[in-house]
């Protein structure tokens, strides 16, 4: 079978998801609550304060182009591997293993944190429904939490395998759950500004707040872009399924730029909310507080919505809210894993086993269940050796999602080289657009390591300096994590026939209009 016959005929349901699934899909697997309640201090501890909500704009520019990059590489080539299979067809065999490999570490070391919270606001949720703070303090014991969150990908992973419909009914309660919550969160922080009854802390919103071009971009933008990036990460997801939706070549791509837009109208709602009501201060619950940059939404919700039965209600609210955005994180992260590890594999880029179908669920069942049990041990392991180990983990997140979405890009324009002077927009949506974002990706993706790779750059409990081979762990985890990728690569890639190069190529689908 040809390379252009494999995509769309490796026995996924077809014609399952349509394209409010899809943006649902693709919203919930940036997971916002989540993401916000995790990275938001980080961004403001990049050293960025109040122009927060600037570099939240920022990040979704690179983000755009690269969503319209996907869009018209899906037009011409809907297949389940995406990057892995439009960077093979444009640059050879293992840039496309490397660039797929990039994605699935990349969804396989974010299981590790999505898990670690769900586990723990588990408890939190719990403990808050029955009003029980035994309960709740659960949530901060690693042993509980982490047998809590490793419940989760079990779970989460059965209903992927399960079938894609299921997957996506269950998102949309998920989903719809932390979008109401966060909504009424920013609300009520902003009336409360407005109306000068905020905390001490509290700041008038400012239009300044939105250009963050007046910072250091080595010391402060680049490295709270690739923690913004993190939070805009995931809705590639939408074209994952892209086999799985009705008009495959037209909805995923359509659902991926729809799903940027939404998110960034999220992002900016209620950073602007949270950076007005809790200030930046270093001290109480001001968001450049390195003790609570780990969960800003726990330290606003008290004083936000105050100790009374209703505060209380609201609180439990917004636990369940970063509850179901994790929960629902894990499950849309396995379903982007599975199908890149089916598309490999179909490919003979990795062993064919996980090809395999399940005859009535239509889903990959070595790749879906080998994917959701490599994230548990993963997670499973790192969370033994060093909890701290496990935040660089997380931490060079953004410097994985800089790698393979810019490789996107450049994939765009170098498949598209031959029509890109046939008209202005394909000179624009297929060149010039995913160039840029490719270029941004590769800029952040330079300065932000060599901030991670500073000695001081992450710190433990107790203030020491947490490093490998003397450099900071998050650098070189990422780094490692790419090495590692690149040894896999010699032991598979060179087994593979290279079926992406023009040679075996219908060259229609290079002039596709």
């Amino acid at each position: 079978m040809s390379s252009t016959d494999l995509a769309g005929k490796k026995g996924l349901k077809t014609g399952a998801l349509g394209l409010m699934s899809s943006v649902v899909i693709g919203m919930a697997s940036t997971a916002p609550a989540f993401s916000l309640a995790a990275a938001l201090g980080w961004v403001v501890l990049s050293g960025v304060g109040v122009k927060a909500p600037g570099i939240m704009l920022l990040a979704f520019i690179p983000m755009f182009f690269i969503s319209i990059a996907y869009k018209e590489l899906n037009r011409v080539e809907p297949d389940c591997g995406t990057v892995f299979t439009w960077a093979g067809r444009a640059f050879g065999t293992r840039t496309g293993w490397m660039s797929g490999w990039a994605l699935i570490i990349a969804d396989v070391i974010c299981m590790s944190s999505l898990a670690s919270v769900a586990g723990s606001y588990s408890f939190i949720f719990v403990g808050e429904a029955f009003n029980n703070p035994d309960i709740a303090s659960l949530g901060s014991d690693v042993i509980w939490s982490t047998v809590a969150g490793l419940v989760w990908i079990i779970v989460m992973t059965w209903i992927c395998w399960r079938g894609i419909e299921v997957s996506a009914r269950l998102q949309y309660w998920l989903l719809g759950i932390e979008l109401v919550v966060l909504i009424v969160f920013a609300v009520v922080a902003l009336y409360r500004v407005f109306t000068g009854d905020g905390v001490a802390e509290s700041l008038t919103p400012s239009l300044d707040w939105l250009n963050p071009f007046d910072l250091p971009f080595g010391e402060a933008i680049a490295p709270a872009l690739l923690t913004a990036l993190f939070l805009y990460w995931g809705w590639d997801t939408a074209v994952a399924v892209n086999e799985e939706t009705s008009n495959p070549e037209t909805t995923p791509g359509r659902a991926a730029v729809m799903s940027t837009v939404l998110l960034l109208v999220t992002y900016l709602l209620v950073s602007v909310a949270a950076v007005a009501f809790a200030g930046v201060g270093d001290t109480g619950i001001g968001l450049n507080n390195p003790e609570h940059a780990d969960d800003i939404f726990a330290s606003i919700g008290v004083p936000l919505f105050g100790d009374s039965p209703l505060g209380k209600v609201m609180m439990m609210l917004l636990a369940a809210s970063v509850l179901t955005s994790s929960a629902a994180s894990t499950q849309t992260t396995i379903l982007p894993t599975a199908r890149g590890a089916l598309s490999m594999a179909a490919f003979k880029a990795i062993p064919t086993k996980f090809a395999e179908m399940h005859p009535k669920f239509m889903t990959p069942t070595w790749a879906t269940w080998g994917m959701g049990l490599i994230s548990a041990a993963f997670y499973l392991v790192f969370t033994v050796i060093s909890p701290n180990l496990l935040m660089a983990l997380v931490g060079c997140l953004g410097l994985l999602i800089a790698v393979y979405y810019g490789m996107t890009g450049l994939s765009a324009v170098w498949f598209f080289r031959r029509t890109l002077t046939k008209s202005v927009r394909h000179f624009f949506v297929r060149g010039a657009i995913p160039l840029a974002g490719a270029a941004m990706m590769a800029i952040v993706f330079v300065y932000g390591l060599q901030q991670f790779l500073l000695p001081d750059w992450l710190t433990d409990d107790a203030g020491n300096n947490v490093t490998i081979f003397g450099f900071g762990a998050v650098g070189v985890v990422g780094i490692l994590s790419l090495v590692f990728g690149a040894l896999l690569m010699f032991l598979y890639a060179p087994r593979s026939p290279d079926y992406f190069t023009g040679k075996t190529l219908d060259k229609r689908v290079w002039t596709k209009d």
